[in-house]
């Protein structure tokens, strides 16, 4: 796989080097896949395992044949986690290489830019465990992805833990729950659920913003110490999640009782903290850290031992580096049931491989053959469905490593499925969208 980079910092052109040995641009058409990601800047050390495994999964699958045969070249344009720039990218990289297959931003204020732009330029967007949450509705909005879950998912997940651990619903009443969180289009994206939520089991929900970046959160925890709310979730990123712990410990507010979103819980939010973080738990979308999966010795036998890796040997495995394998994975296996139907072995467009992104079938006997069987429950959308599984579990930090520590939990239907509706009903009004029938899903 070629891979050219349009950052200017050498540390970027070095990481996003050549995917596969020098390969020419070949006369068979290439499947382009275009990278969104940032490792620069405050957000640098989360977004840099993400991207390390998106690259490195789409090396793997060159190094074992393309997407049946197809080769993939992959070009990164930084972003830095900037709406604009992402934006910009956007607009550089669409039209390169025949054409992008699909964009996965990696930013909710991005993906809520691109939304608009999409459906002018028939490019799907991934949003895998991030972006709009009502854009599971694949009738309005037919480009977007939120594929294997959405925050409305994550948040309604960590209320039916919660109420697990309390002994019942009937418990949450009158109970204080705090949500620090993000102030940015991603912070704010569970309000709507968990003020649903709030409303049905009477528990008061506290709203803490956090101005970008979040390295300063004294007067948030100040709040926290004299409310003493019976839980915090966290929805933070890059650095604010470890200085939330950081002053979570100096409050003397138990770790115990902290849960974060999966984009708050992984190896670089805690590894400063430590000792100090242990007991604090996380959703885990789907995956968490899975060092002995097939699907990671794999990665290391076929791409790292052959000097292809994109990063460091040691993030392999680990909890966002695994998220970016999986999200690469989800974009290839789009292309790939594109082919089934438009031609098995040929280039797809990114409208065929639209179709192909709505028509997943991952099953059981699929994930197990692509490495992902540990890691990951079955993916299946359609049309109207554009997410897929609604599902999530806990992992807890011991100190030194992540560990699930919960059974699965299936966000609650009853109230998913009415909100989203209701809020992409909002949104096609607002943009004078008339949602797809079930004709023109077949088209």
């Amino acid at each position: 796989m070629r891979v050219k980079t349009l950052a200017a910092a050498a540390a970027i052109t070095a990481a996003a080097s050549l995917l596969a040995s020098g390969a020419a641009f070949a006369q068979a058409k290439e499947q382009f896949f275009p990278g969104l990601p940032y490792r620069t800047g405050a957000y640098g050390p989360n977004g840099t395992p993400w991207a390390n495994g998106y690259a490195d999964y789409l090396k793997l699958v060159n190094a074992t044949g393309g997407i049946n045969g197809v080769k993939i070249v992959y070009e990164e344009c930084e972003t830095g986690y900037d709406t604009a720039k992402g934006v910009e990218c956007y607009e550089r990289l669409k039209g390169k290489h025949g054409g992008a297959t699909l964009f996965q931003p990696l930013s909710t204020g991005i993906t809520f830019a691109l939304t608009d732009k999409a459906p002018v330029d028939k490019i799907p967007l991934i949003t895998a465990g991030y972006g709009r949450s009502e854009s599971q509705d694949g009738l309005v909005f037919g480009w977007n992805f939120p594929l294997a879950g959405t925050y409305w998912v994550g948040a309604d997940v960590l209320v039916q833990h919660i109420a697990k651990k309390e002994g019942g619903f009937d418990k949450l009443k009158g109970k204080k729950v705090a949500l620090v969180y993000h102030d940015s289009p991603y912070g704010k994206e569970p309000i709507p659920l968990l003020q649903e939520r709030s409303k049905l089991h009477g528990f008061e929900l506290q709203l803490l913003p956090v101005t970008a970046p979040g390295v300063e959160q004294k007067s948030t925890w100040l709040q926290v110490r004299q409310s003493r709310p019976d839980y915090v979730l966290l929805w933070g990123w890059g650095v604010m999640n470890s200085v939330a712990l950081k002053e979570a410990q100096a409050t003397g507010y138990p770790r115990e009782k902290m849960y974060g979103v999966w984009w708050s819980a992984a190896e670089p939010d805690v590894k400063d903290v430590g000792e100090g973080a242990k007991g604090y738990n996380g959703l885990a979308m789907q995956h968490g850290a899975h060092p002995s999966a097939k699907v990671t010795k794999d990665i290391l036998a076929l791409v790292h031992d052959k000097g292809q890796g994109t990063g460091p040997k040691e993030e392999v495995g680990s909890v966002l580096y695994m998220r970016g394998v999986m999200s690469a994975m989800l974009g290839v296996e789009g292309v790939r049931r594109a082919q089934e139907r438009y031609g098995k072995g040929k280039w797809m467009s990114s409208e065929q491989t639209r179709w192909g992104l709505e028509n997943l079938a991952l099953d059981q006997k699929k994930l197990d053959a692509l490495g992902f069987g540990e890691v990951m429950r079955p993916v299946s959308t359609t049309c109207a469905d554009h997410m897929g599984p609604a599902w999530a579990r806990i992992h807890t930090w011991d100190g030194k490593a992540w560990k699930f520590s919960s059974d699965w939990y299936q966000a609650d239907e009853t109230i998913l499925k009415p909100l989203v509706k209701a809020t992409a009903a909002k949104y096609a009004t607002e943009k004078k969208i008339t949602p797809r029938t079930a004709a023109e899903c077949q088209s």
